[in-house]
């Protein structure tokens, strides 16, 4: 290895001792990578030839097909040193011109990219936060928590609501807001089920405070109904957590229809992707506020994240996604709803691979397609 001069220089004045100098990262190889479905949620294992061991997590796919795929690109990695994070995430994502992008391989590479830097941060012994920069927060705000939740419209909405359909919407902002109190956070998700129409007459009777954030009140790609209901809705509006990569964010800030931005970890491209995303938005003032439905393998790797982004409002996250005992975490959340930073090296997450496999095998945890429909019998956004 070559050092310069300088490195020479002081070298020779005993200020730098190579001989005791050791580069951890330039000898490990990833030897095998596995996947294991579990429903909706699915886990990816990598192993290297110095035992280091990272695990990832694919969210909210058909994991059959997507544990199918990281097998498949595990041909990319296998045999590379698993610390070229960065060129790795650009190797799988542009590996083949007509798979590139979308949720199947965007939520899979997010998988693989976790399990990568869980093993950066094993094989130097630190959390992956003090690989990012380090912490820029003591905490990490969560919710639900208790004076932070989320409600929602409960179902999918006809195009334009009639008066009792739209006070049904406004009594659940009130009832969300009676458990919380006037100290405290709600969150309302639109989940892309609410066409515009009925979103401008649900919000025509919100005050401005009323919300933190209405989240996804549009359907993902379209701006100028974004800006539409920009103009017409007095609280702050937040997106972002099925628009992946910095490509697909771009235009969003860019047009500046949105106040805060929901990226998340499982679905944007893992932590090298987010962290990039996180730094757009930073750019355009707009903080984060992490979407999570991960389990605590993947909600862990969002909040290393978190830790170490400048501009962050809130994160979701929730407890017993899956059965007791696949993952343990290392955090803590206290009375006012604030996450401590994981700890422990890589991710901060133990997970056990026999629970793992026995989850994935148990009757009745299996992928189903979704079935939205509106009264009439016509399918819906959901």
């Amino acid at each position: 290895m070559q050092y310069g001069l300088a490195s020479f220089a002081l070298q020779r004045k005993g200020i730098i001792q190579m001989a005791d100098y050791e580069d951890k990262g330039s000898q490990i190889r990833v030897t095998n990578l596995e996947a294991f479905p579990m429903g909706v949620k699915a886990y990816v294992k990598i192993e290297t030839n110095m035992g280091v061991t990272g695990w990832g997590e694919i969210n909210n796919m058909e994991t059959t097909v997507t544990c199918a795929l990281a097998r498949s690109l595990s041909e990319l990695i296998i045999g590379e040193n698993p610390t070229r994070i960065e060129h790795h995430w650009q190797r799988l994502f542009r590996a083949h011109r007509n798979i590139r992008g979308g949720g199947l391989m965007v939520h899979t590479i997010s998988a693989i990219d976790m399990a990568l830097w869980d093993i950066a941060g094993k094989l130097w012994e630190v959390p992956v936060y003090r690989l990012l920069g380090g912490p820029c927060r003591d905490k990490i705000w969560k919710y639900p928590s208790p004076k932070a939740i989320k409600t929602g419209p409960g179902g999918s909405k006809p195009f334009a609501g009639t008066p009792d359909e739209i006070a049904d919407l406004v009594q659940r902002v009130r009832d969300a807001r009676e458990k919380v109190g006037s100290d405290g956070a709600v969150m309302f998700d639109a989940h892309s089920c609410l066409p515009p129409p009925i979103v401008k007459q649900f919000a025509s009777y919100l005050k401005p405070d009323a919300l933190l954030f209405l989240e996804e009140a549009w359907v993902p790609g379209n701006i100028e109904v974004m800006r539409k209901i920009r103009e017409s809705v007095p609280v702050p509006l937040a997106t972002g957590e099925r628009d992946r990569t910095i490509w697909e964010v771009r235009e969003i800030l860019e047009a500046q229809v949105i106040d805060i931005l929901q990226p998340d970890c499982g679905h944007g491209g893992g932590i090298t992707q987010v962290k990039k995303v996180a730094a757009l938005a930073e750019a355009h003032h707009v903080p984060i506020a992490p979407h999570c439905t991960m389990s605590y393998l993947g909600l862990t790797a969002s909040f290393q994240l978190s830790a170490a982004v400048p501009f962050f409002l809130i994160h979701e996250g929730y407890e017993n996604v899956l059965p007791e005992g696949v993952a343990h975490k290392t955090w803590e959340m206290d009375e006012e709803g604030y996450v401590s930073l994981p700890e422990g090296p890589g991710l901060g997450v133990v997970v056990d691979e026999a629970k793992v496999i026995e989850v994935g095998q148990e009757q009745g945890r299996r992928f189903t397609w979704p079935d939205s429909r509106l009264k009439d019998g016509s399918i819906a956004d959901y």
